[in-house]
């Protein structure tokens, strides 16, 4: 997930995200492996690195561990995917990594889909105080969050026309590709959202409104609430075949090289519902930052990852016409509101923003989504 930009401006270029100490995490994760490996192995673990380009609500460590195996030397570049520590104001209310193991496992078994290759899932706290599994590292470029990819200053940004067009059609083929799996409901039936609601849209949403319960942290942001309200009033009647959604289908969360995808990070949102959930992600994702980019006077890159343009390679790859767009776009600036919410008290919490007078003044789309609710965003 998305960090939302200081309220002031764009020129802060790293968020806060954890109290670990990178020295402390690399030491533990060294006597992790100890345990891990064989016997006789050595590892060692000299730095760790956590990730500052993008922001997610998991934790991303870097590091490369070094052990002996058959006599021989052997080092790897790997990756450590931690929970939140519940004191840094986590995003989400719980962090099944072994969920999102599975998840990365499966896709990488049953799709062409490039995902790394998944290590070790350790979930006994006890080893850096929260669980966490291991990949290995891909070698790549990712847009970057902090500051926003469409703010300038990026390579994308600076991209050819030509090679961001070839990067937009990768990545709707990305989506093409996981949902067309065979049998979802049944390879990914962990995923099912266990609440209220006859169908796998329902259940999606309602379990959406109960992660706004818990990142308000008791608090009320009128604008989610009526958010929430008018998704339960416009919900499709006929939302089509239940596929594997990656849940944050962002540019953000893909390793890139050659302006094509070789690495597809994030999985913790991932679920089961209708296809449209990840085309309007994908699509609103970037008209957020579009919108952050327009507050700041900055141009932008409005060519991008348009609406109707995404529709139509999606349409040409699958034979499937997208349908009620107008709700899962809005269905994903509502959560978006939540994301720039529960963000937004992180910062609050680590001294970076003070707490303002009203909630929603930390709802960075708020605008935005006031006009998507009263029917006049697109216009």
């Amino acid at each position: 997930m998305p960090e939302q930009p200081a309220q002031g401006g764009p020129e802060i270029t790293e968020l806060r995200r954890s109290s670990r100490d990178p020295e402390e995490v690399r030491r533990r994760l060294q006597s992790w492996l100890v345990r891990r490996l064989p016997a006789g192995s050595a590892p060692s673990v000299p730095e760790v690195h956590p990730t500052e380009a993008t922001g997610v609500s998991t934790e991303t460590l870097l590091f490369e561990a070094r052990w002996t195996e058959d006599g021989r030397e052997r080092s790897e570049q790997l990756v450590a995917r931690v929970a939140p520590d519940r004191v840094d104001v986590p995003v989400f209310p719980t962090y099944d990594m072994e969920r999102q193991f599975r998840v990365i496992r499966l896709v990488g078994e049953h799709s062409p889909v490039p995902v790394p290759r998944v290590w070790w899932l350790e979930l006994d706290a006890t080893a850096l105080g929260t669980p966490f599994f291991v990949m290995g590292r891909v070698e790549g470029q990712v847009p970057p969050d902090v500051m926003p990819y469409n703010f300038g200053d990026s390579w994308l940004f600076d991209a050819s026309p030509a090679d961001r067009s070839r990067l937009q059609q990768s990545i709707v083929e990305v989506l093409a590709q996981l949902h067309g799996m065979d049998r979802p409901e049944e390879t990914f039936a962990f995923l099912r959202y266990e609440r209220s609601g006859s169908t796998a849209l329902r259940r999606h949403v309602a379990d959406r409104a109960a992660w706004y319960e818990f990142a308000a942290a008791g608090l009320h942001s009128a604008l989610i609430e009526r958010g929430l309200a008018w998704l339960d009033d416009h919900l499709p009647t006929d939302e089509g075949p239940t596929v594997l959604s990656w849940g944050d289908s962002r540019v953000g969360n893909v390793l890139f090289r050659d302006f094509a995808p070789v690495a597809v990070l994030d999985w913790e949102m991932a679920g089961l519902g209708p296809r449209e959930l990840d085309l309007a992600w994908l699509v609103y994702s970037h008209r957020a930052f579009e919108d952050l980019a327009a507050e700041f006077a900055l141009p932008g890159m409005p060519d991008f990852l348009r609406r109707d343009d995404v529709v139509a390679q999606y349409e040409s790859i699958t034979g499937h016409t997208p349908r009620h767009l107008d709700f899962y776009l809005t269905y994903a600036a509502v959560q978006w509101a939540i994301v720039f919410l529960r963000t937004g008290l992180r910062q609050v919490h680590f001294g970076e923003i003070e707490m303002p007078d009203d909630v929603d003044a930390l709802l960075r789309n708020g605008e935005p989504l006031e006009r998507m609710l009263a029917g006049k965003y697109w216009e």
